[in-house]
Parts: C-alpha cells; structure tokens; sequence
C-alpha cells in the first residue's frame, strides 16, 4: 500500500507538504502546480487515506445536474463531467450522492451535505434553492456570479477566436457558424451563449462577418444535419468554405448533411467542432476539434470544493483551455 512517503518521492516535496495537501490545510500555502503533482502522484500510486479517530465522519457532498441521465447519454459532454467528479470523490473518499435539477426536494432538511457541485446552468430561483442546503456550491459550465460563487468553466470566447483565427490563417472569406442556444430547465429564461456573441463579433472586427451566414437551432445532431442543409438550400454555390460548429454533435450532423448533398470534406467545405467527444474521430472524414477538458472540469470543482470546505472565503473562477485537434475536416 502507497505511503505518503511514497507521494512525497515521486513528486519531488517533503512528508509534510504531502500531508497538509491531502488533508486540505487552510493555512498551507504552495502553488497550483505542487498540489497537481501531488493528487496525480497520489491517484498513480492508489493512495487511500487511512480513516483516523480523528477523522470517522466522511464528508459528503452532493453532484446535482441539470441533465437526466438520458440527456447525459444524448450529450456526453456533461456526462464526463460527472465522470470527473466521481473519479476524484473516490480518490479522496468523499461519499458522494447524485440528484438531478428537479430532484431537490428529496434532499432531506436538515442534511449533513458539506457542499455542492451544480453541474450545468441554473437559473436564479434554482441557485436561492441550493443556498438553501448549503453555502458551498461550486458550479462548473456556468457561473451566476463569480464574486460570490466559486465556478469552472470553459473560456468559449477564446475558444471560438482560436477557430476563427485558424480559418483566416487558412485564408477562408466565407465563414459561417452553426450553433444553438439553452434555456434554464425551468424556462425562466434563455441563456447567453459565448460562441454565437464571439463569432457576430470578432467576424464583424476582421471585416468578414455576413449574417446569413449563421444558423441557430439546439446542440443537436439532428438540427446539425437541418441547419446544414437549409444552408446548402440557401446558398448553393456561394456556400461558405468554413463552418464553426458549435459543439462536435452539431458537427456531426454538419458532416452527414454535406456527404448527402454530395459537398467534399474538406476540399469544399471545412468543419470544425468544439468539445471532442468520443465519437469525433470515427466520423467520415474524423472531426477537427477543440478539445475540451471535461473529466479535469470534474476532478477541478471536487478540489474547490475542498477548498471552500476547509475554509476558504474568496470565490474562485477556473477558466480551463481548450486544445485543437487537427484531423481531417479542415485543411
């Protein structure tokens, strides 16, 4: 059985570092850097912390997503998120119970929850309904207010000029985006979608935006597949040569639409998704992507959380970075 020890060798600090580390002391101070080291130095050597007189109260916390199980498995996107976040709650040993958006009210009250991880977006009246279990909530894809709470997320505004610039690199004139918009699940409002309000922009800055060149509908296969179509219908021969999707399953059925319609991938047309799910790489032609870090999302809103338990006030915003991947939908 590892040892902290064991840790302290392999990532390069002394007993004592490894031990404050683990055991989340406030009052340690040491960069982000170290403690990486030292939860992958721990999770690559099966660490378990031995349970102590001290310490037989294990912490629970809870994972409350705004997507069922069935959406999850529709848009693995979320799911691996979730992923994340077990992965890490059992390397830690962290009792972790799971509710979805409308199952609040199963949640006894009183509860012995130590915090909450809010996965997905929540509207108003949902966030005054999670301070009501607890004061530590740390959201992840979304973030109603980063003074107060404690959030991860995906910077979508840098993600969406990476793509854009790749295309102008690549010399493309006609450059169009095919995304979709959310609402909370309680229909309170729509939600604000970083890519679309980037693309209007930074296209209109580099002189290149032309508004019939965007469709809007969900972050669907199936409205991929229409959307793309519609703009074959529309534009014909003036179809753009570059399309931001904007996630893979839009890209997805950006792709099927344009093998149907006989439109080469990407000698005619590029395509470029956002998020890199499972699936993107055994696509005709596989999808070049922006990879998005989900299970690190998960594993990150477990540490703050830990964070914030241990008693850390301040809030906290981690902005996580998007990697390309180049494969052969775009030149």
């Amino acid at each position: 059985m590892a040892t902290i020890k064991d840790i302290a060798q392999r990532a390069g600090v002394s007993i004592a570092t490894v031990s404050r580390v683990l055991n989340y002391d406030p009052t340690l101070s040491v960069t982000d850097e170290t403690r990486k080291k030292i939860y992958e130095a721990a999770e690559q050597l099966s660490y378990k912390k031995r349970s102590t007189r001290k310490n037989d109260t294990t912490t629970k916390i809870a994972v409350i997503s705004w997507y069922t199980e069935k959406e999850e498995l529709e848009d693995l996107y979320y799911l691996s998120i979730r992923y994340g976040i077990e992965s890490r709650c059992e390397t830690l040993g962290l009792k972790l119970q799971k509710y979805v958006y409308n199952e609040l009210e199963r949640i006894p009250f009183p509860n012995d929850l130590q915090g909450i991880i809010a996965v997905g977006k929540f509207s108003a009246s949902q966030v005054q309904q999670l301070e009501e279990i607890t004061e530590n909530i740390i959201f992840v894809d979304f973030n109603p207010d980063d003074q107060k709470y404690d959030s991860v997320v995906v910077d979508f505004e840098q993600a969406t000029k990476k793509i854009i610039n790749y295309f102008i690199e690549h010399d493309h004139q006609k450059i169009g985006y095919i995304g979709g918009r959310e609402s909370f699940k309680d229909q309170s409002s729509n939600i604000t979608d970083l890519r679309e309000i980037t693309f209007h922009r930074y296209l209109k800055q580099k002189g290149r935006y032309e508004p019939s060149f965007v469709y809007i509908g969900n972050f669907s296969v199936e409205d991929g597949y229409r959307l793309m179509k519609k703009a074959i219908e529309d534009h014909r021969d003036n179809l753009p040569t570059a399309f931001f999707a904007g996630n893979d399953l839009i890209a997805i059925g950006c792709l099927r639409a344009l093998l149907e319609a006989n439109i080469s991938v990407p000698d005619r047309v590029n395509i470029i998704g956002l998020n890199d799910i499972s699936v993107s790489k055994y696509v005709f032609p596989p999808l070049t992507t922006l990879k998005v870090h989900t299970e690190l999302m998960g594993e990150t809103a477990v540490d703050l959380l830990m964070e914030r338990i241990t008693g850390r006030k301040v809030a906290k915003k981690v902005s996580i970075a998007t990697e390309f991947v180049k494969r052969k939908s775009s030149f």
